[in-house]
C-alpha cells in the first residue's frame, strides 16, 4: 500500500505538463513549485511511514485480529494522502483554497498520527501475546516518542489556517523527526529489566 501511495503522488506532477504546454520555459517549471513542494512532503513522509509501519510490525512474531483491523485503518490514511497533495499542489497560491487543502493534509495526517500512535500502544501492551522479539521494558517512554509529533501535526493544521506554506514546512519537518529511530530496535535484542 506505501508503495502505491507514494506511486499516485507522481500523477499530481502530470497536469504541469499542459499548464507549461503553450510556453515550456524554466518560469513557467518554477512556478508550479507547490506541486514539486507537496510532492516532497508527501513522499518523504509516506517512505518515512513505511519505515515505521516496517519496524512496528517486525518487534513481534505473529498478528491478531485487532492488529490487523489497526493496520487496515492506518492504511487506509496512508493511501488518501495523496488527495490532500493534489489539493495543495493546485491551490497552494490561492490565499482561501491553500488554506482549506493545507488544513485537510493536517487533517489527514493526524488522523494517521493517531493510527500509529493506537498500533504502537497496542503492539506494546500486547508484548507477550504477539510474540515480542525484544521485550520493551519502558513502552511508555517509547510511546511519548513515537507519538509525539500528534501534537505538531495539530499545530501545524492550526498553523495552515493562517499560513499554508508555513504548515506544508512544519509537515516536512515532522516527516524528518519521524526519520530517526523512536521504537525500539527488534534486531537488538531482549530488552526486558531483570525479574521481568
Amino acid at each position: 500500500m506505501f508503495a502505491v501511495a507514494i506511486t499516485i503522488l507522481v500523477f499530481n506532477l502530470l497536469p504541469i505538463v499542459d499548464k507549461t504546454k503553450d510556453s515550456l520555459t524554466a518560469a513557467a517549471l518554477a512556478n508550479q513549485w507547490p506541486a514539486y513542494f507537496a510532492y516532497a512532503v508527501s513522499f518523504l513522509t509516506i517512505g518515512i511511514m513505511w519505515l515505521n509501519h516496517h519496524t512496528m510490525l517486525s518487534a513481534v512474531s505473529r498478528v491478531n485480529r485487532t492488529v490487523l483491523v489497526l493496520n487496515l485503518l492506518l492504511l487506509m490514511g496512508v493511501v488518501a494522502i495523496p488527495f490532500p497533495t493534489a489539493l495543495i499542489a493546485a491551490h497552494l497560491n490561492d490565499s482561501t483554497a491553500g488554506k482549506v487543502a493545507t488544513v485537510t493534509y493536517g487533517l489527514v495526517m493526524i488522523a494517521i498520527g493517531f493510527g500509529y500512535g493506537a498500533m504502537w500502544i497496542y503492539l506494546a501492551a500486547h508484548q507477550k501475546e504477539l510474540g515480542a522479539r525484544r521485550r520493551v521494558r519502558t513502552p511508555r517512554l517509547s510511546t511519548i516518542r513515537f507519538t509525539a509529533g500528534n501534537a505538531g501535526y495539530i499545530g501545524g493544521t492550526i498553523i495552515a489556517v493562517f499560513a499554508p506554506v508555513a504548515a506544508l514546512i512544519i509537515f516536512g519537518l515532522l516527516a524528518v523527526y519521524y526519520l530517526f529511530q523512536h521504537l525500539p530496535d527488534p534486531s537488538a535484542g531482549d530488552d526486558s529489566a531483570p525479574g521481568d
